[in-house]
C-alpha cells in the first residue's frame, strides 16, 4: 500500500471500490497497480485509487486478479481522457486540451503507441552456417529452430490460396485454414525479427470471393503489437483484367469491379526507426524520391514460364523493398521463396538471407538463381 500526500489530492483523478478483498490480493495487485501509474489506499471499508496517467495495457495483462479485473471496470467508465505515450491521461485531460508546444507533443499523441507491443531489444546471433541459404522445409517448423530477435528484415509474397498451380502443395484451402496456417507462420516471423525490424507482404486481395486479404493481413499484424508503416500500391499496368468478367453488365445488381494492382503492407517492430550503420545505405537520392512515392508501376515477372512459378513479383519490386527498408548485411527472411527472387535480390543487393519453400523444384530454381550471380 503506498501513501499519497492529501494535500495534492486535486492533482490526481479518484476512484472508490468497496473493500471486498484479501490482503493476499491487494498485495499482489499493489506492484502492478504502481508500475501501471496507480497509487491507492485502503479507508473505511473502501480502497481509493488515485492516478492521472495510466498504462492500462500493464492492468490487461494482468486483469486475472479481481482488484485489477474491477479497477479496469471503472476506468473504463471515465468518459473524458486523451491518450499520451501509449498511456490514458485522466486528471490532466483538461490541460492537455491546451497544447502549448504541438511538435513537441506530436509523438505522444501518435496512436501506434496506444496499439503497439513492446518487444525485447536484444538481438541474437544467428549461426553462419544457417545463412545464406535455401531450405525446403516447412516454414513453421524451420522457424521455430531458429534464436528470438534474429532476422533484420522480412520480405515475402504468401500463397494467394485462389488455385494457382503451385506444384506439391494445395493452394484451395478453406479461408479460416488458410488464414490459420498463415498466421502461425508470420507469429514466428515476429519473434525473429530483431527489434526494429520490417515485414514486407505482398498481397493480392481475393476479388472473386469478397475477402480483403490484404485489410485481414494488416489487421492480425496491429493486433500482434507491430506497428503499421504504410501501404504500397504496386500497379502491373495489367489492362487486360479490365475485358473479361463485367458481373452484371450494364446494371447495378452485382457489378464486378477491376483491379490491375497489388498491395505491399509495411510492418515494423517496436520502432518505425531501425538503426543502421551509414556505410551500409546503398539507396541513391533518386531512388529514394522515387520509391517512397508509394505507388509503384512495373510490369508483373516476365519469366514466370522460365521458373516454372505461375505467382512471383518482379525483382524489381524486390530491389525497391530492400533498398528502401534495410541496409547492406542486414539478415532477409521469406518464408515463402517460391523460386527465389527475394533471396537472389539480397545476395545482388549484399544482404544475408533465408529463403524457405515446401516444393523441392522451386528450392531448386531457388539455388540455380543464385548460381547465376556473378
Amino acid at each position: 500500500m503506498l501513501n499519497i500526500d492529501k494535500a495534492e489530492t486535486d492533482k490526481y483523478k479518484e476512484v472508490n471500490i468497496e473493500n471486498i478483498f484479501s490482503d493476499t490480493e491487494l498485495s499482489r495487485a499493489s506492484q502492478i497497480l504502481h508500475k501501471a501509474g496507480t497509487e491507492y489506499f485502503v479507508e473505511d471499508g473502501f480502497i481509493r485509487f488515485r492516478f492521472d496517467e495510466v498504462d492500462i495495457k500493464i492492468l490487461e495483462e494482468k486483469k486475472d486478479n479481481p482488484v485489477i479485473d474491477i479497477f479496469l471496470g471503472k476506468l473504463r467508465g471515465i468518459r473524458s481522457f486523451s491518450i499520451s505515450n501509449g498511456k490514458l491521461v485522466y486528471a490532466s485531460f483538461n490541460k492537455d486540451k491546451k497544447v502549448k508546444d504541438k511538435s513537441g507533443n506530436r509523438k505522444k499523441r501518435l496512436a501506434y503507441e496506444y496499439y503497439k507491443k513492446d518487444f525485447p531489444e536484444t538481438s541474437n546471433l544467428l549461426d553462419g552456417n544457417i545463412i545464406n541459404n535455401i531450405y525446403c522445409a516447412d516454414s513453421l517448423v524451420f522457424l521455430k529452430s531458429l534464436p528470438d530477435n534474429c532476422i533484420d528484415a522480412v520480405l515475402t509474397s504468401p500463397p494467394y490460396n485462389f488455385g494457382i498451380n503451385y506444384n506439391n502443395t494445395s493452394d484451395v484451402n478453406l479461408w479460416d485454414v488458410y488464414f490459420d496456417v498463415l498466421f502461425n507462420i508470420f507469429r514466428e516471423c515476429i519473434r525473429v525479427l530483431k527489434s526494429g525490424g520490417r515485414i514486407i507482404v505482398n498481397l493480392q486481395p481475393m476479388f472473386s470471393d469478397y475477402i480483403p486479404t490484404h485489410h485481414i493481413v494488416s489487421k492480425f499484424f496491429i493486433d500482434e503489437g507491430l506497428i503499421w508503416k504504410g501501404e504500397i500500391i504496386w500497379e502491373k499496368n495489367n489492362y487486360n483484367c479490365k475485358y473479361c468478367t463485367w458481373g452484371s453488365w450494364k446494371s447495378p445488381a452485382a457489378p464486378y469491379l477491376k483491379y490491375s494492382w497489388e498491395f505491399i503492407e509495411v510492418f515494423c517492430k517496436n520502432s518505425l526507426k531501425k538503426e543502421g550503420l551509414k556505410d551500409n545505405i546503398d539507396i541513391t537520392a533518386d531512388e529514394f524520391k522515387q520509391f517512397v512515392y508509394a505507388k509503384w508501376s512495373m510490369a508483373p515477372e516476365r519469366n514466370m514460364k522460365r521458373y516454372g512459378h505461375d505467382a512471383m513479383f518482379p525483382e524489381a519490386l524486390a530491389e525497391r523493398c530492400l533498398k528502401l527498408f534495410s541496409y547492406k548485411e542486414d539478415i532477409i527472411l521469406d518464408p515463402f521463396n517460391g523460386a527465389g527472387t527475394t533471396t537472389k535480390v539480397a545476395k545482388e543487393l549484399g544482404r544475408k538471407f533465408i529463403g524457405i519453400d515446401i516444393d523441392e523444384n522451386y528450392c531448386e530454381t531457388a539455388k540455380d538463381r543464385l548460381r547465376s550471380i556473378i
